[in-house]
């Protein structure tokens, strides 16, 4: 079997890029985005975020696609 390694990073932003994101949320989101990746079987290696928007760098496996991971790795409104 080949060895497959992708990484991508992603970016999401809030609505408009209005400063939601406060000190107070990020651990709590960070958190909760992470236990749902983990959930789902996608692998964060890094994630950080300022007050309008998320970086990610997340780790393709060979059966999943940047579409679908996305998908499922956004934040539940």
């Amino acid at each position: 079997m080949p060895y497959i390694k992708i990484w991508i990073h992603l970016i999401f932003s809030t609505k408009n890029r209005d400063k939601l994101i406060s000190k107070q949320l990020k651990p709590q989101l960070l958190k909760h985005i992470k236990e749902n990746s983990i959930k789902k079987n996608i692998y964060i290696d890094f994630m950080n975020s300022v007050s309008d928007h998320i970086h990610r760098l997340i780790s393709l496996n060979s059966e999943q696609t940047i579409s679908k991971v996305t998908q499922l790795t956004q934040v539940d409104r």
